[in-house]
């Protein structure tokens, strides 16, 4: 019988819900069975062999010391409390395996225990939990006939609107600095380029709110196959348009069986204010 705290954590499987008054910091505490709190999902289970060693090599090329461009949270983000690895529940969509590596801006070195949370839109372009918020801002247009997107807007944590919870969770980061995701590759929304949030939570203070962004070859070819064609309108904004975008978002990416695999390097000054 195991007994340490990590594989307590680990082993157990209910799904985390009403925990509205615990910090996304507070999540590094949280998984031990004492507070009522455990995982949904194991991520040692997250990858398999051949994509652990696939990410290991991209890893290789993603060396960076440079701090990760800072971004707003958008409007549709909130807490969840989600502590899984795969977000997918019923959403249809090209399969991607997402590594990302937190590490410390000045000494490079990894932040294990760093809290990382990802949300970001389906392949028809909706947020969970915001569904009806986001089928609006489908339709928002200016006097242009464009979308009007403010990259400096601040918004608060929103209050869900509907119950739903789909591409969006938590990791906790390992010994190595690095939290696994699978999820879909994201959909678009007019006034936006193909993207996933990601907030990182060191010592219960959000360290770095930043965007992750992909080839824009990349995303032709995913965005040319269903269920990325309900829109009933062409996509108006790519990298080289995006107000947000800046080539440090930009993941690397492999074909990974019959869907991909993307990693990224993040680096964060834990010292920084709450964003």
């Amino acid at each position: 019988m195991v007994h340490d705290r990590e594989d307590r954590r680990v082993s157990r499987r209910r799904l985390i819900t009403g925990i509205g008054t615990l910090s996304l910091g507070g999540l590094l505490t949280a998984g031990d069975p004492s507070f009522g709190v455990t995982l949904t999902d194991d991520p040692s289970t997250a990858f398999d062999p051949g994509t652990h060693a696939k990410a290991d090599a991209l890893f290789a090329k993603a060396r960076t010391c440079r701090l990760a461009p800072s971004t707003m949270q958008g409007p549709y983000y909130f807490e969840t409390g989600a502590i899984r690895s795969d977000l997918r529940e019923d959403r249809e969509g090209v399969r991607l395996r997402l590594a990302i590596k937190v590490q410390d801006g000045a000494s490079c070195r990894p932040l294990p225990r760093a809290v990382v949370e990802i949300w970001h839109c389906d392949a028809a372009g909706l947020y969970s939990g915001a569904e009806s918020e986001s089928r609006d801002a489908l339709k928002d247009r200016g006097e242009d006939g464009k979308a009007q997107i403010n990259p400096d807007t601040k918004f608060a944590d929103m209050r869900p609107t509907d119950r739903k919870r789909y591409l969006r969770g938590v990791q906790i980061a390992d010994t190595g600095g690095v939290v696994r995701f699978t999820t879909i590759w994201p959909g678009w929304y007019p006034g936006r380029t193909v993207h996933i949030h990601a907030m990182v939570v060191v010592d219960d203070r959000r360290a770095l709110c930043t965007e992750l962004m992909f080839d824009e070859s990349l995303n032709r070819k995913v965005l040319s196959r269903p269920p990325y064609l309900g829109h009933d309108q062409a996509r108006d904004t790519h990298n080289g348009n995006d107000p947000v975008f800046k080539d440090d978002m930009l993941a690397h990416v492999v074909q990974d069986g019959d869907g991909y695999l993307a990693v990224i390097v993040v680096a964060t000054d834990p010292d920084l204010r709450q964003v």
